[in-house]
């Protein structure tokens, strides 16, 4: 059984600190901002289509929380780079843990067929938010760790067992391999702002990388065609 997992002071210590127009770590905060315009152009997708290009309402529902979640996530990150510490991070976790669970939610009243009304959608998102919470009140990450990865491990392997109701539900895949080369460049945050000669840092590339494989949902949303099954 695996331990607590404390929160590492050293990942408040990003490679690229530099400050721009009086704006400490300028590059990591500019850079989530492409989550809050990913988020809106979502946002604003379901409000201008309605639920009718979706399976369910419910279905409509779920997405509508996760790209609000992305947004938030924009903010809070922002937020968060300008003075990095616990309780900044805090607000960059919430929406994160929620927006998972939100997407997770779409995918399960998707590929299994579900109508579960608000319920399921309340539970998943309340999940991913105590997730974080408990964190917080026992600096233990293993309830975090759980929802963000464990989410992820859900929705590849229920998306590889049921095939989508729409056309590109490949699409699924190339966000989840996004997702995951994001994780690698922040692991690899010093090493990369070196090799770049300074100009940018694994974690910018990690927030660019991610607020890429939202918008490749925004698209799949936009154009997926319902009745033609695709892959995954």
């Amino acid at each position: 059984m695996i331990g607590p997992i404390p929160q590492d002071q050293a990942y408040h210590r990003f490679a690229d600190s530099r400050a721009f127009f009086g704006v400490h770590n300028f590059a990591d905060v500019a850079s989530s901002l492409a989550f809050v315009l990913v988020g809106i152009a979502g946002v604003f997708l379901l409000w201008r289509g309605g639920a009718g290009r979706f399976s369910s309402p419910d279905e409509w529902r779920a997405y509508g929380w996760f790209f609000c979640a992305v947004a938030l996530t924009g903010l809070g990150s922002a937020y968060y780079h300008l003075a990095p510490d616990d309780a900044r991070l805090t607000w960059d976790r919430l929406p994160i843990a929620v927006g998972f669970m939100c997407l997770l939610c779409a995918l399960l009243t998707e590929r299994l067929r579900l109508a579960p009304g608000a319920t399921l959608l309340i539970v998943l998102a309340i999940a991913g938010a105590a997730s974080v919470l408990y964190w917080r009140a026992f600096d233990d990450l293993r309830p975090y760790v759980l929802v963000q990865f464990g989410s992820l491990a859900a929705i590849v392997v229920l998306c590889a067992w049921l095939p989508s109701r729409y056309s590109h539900g490949w699409i699924i895949f190339a966000v989840a391999a996004l997702y995951v080369l994001a994780k690698l460049c922040e692991l690899r945050d010093p090493a990369i702002y070196q090799f770049t000669g300074g100009s940018l840092s694994g974690h910018t590339l990690k927030h660019l990388i991610s607020a890429c494989a939202i918008a490749g949902l925004v698209w799949w949303v936009a154009f997926r065609q319902p009745g033609s099954a695709g892959h995954g």
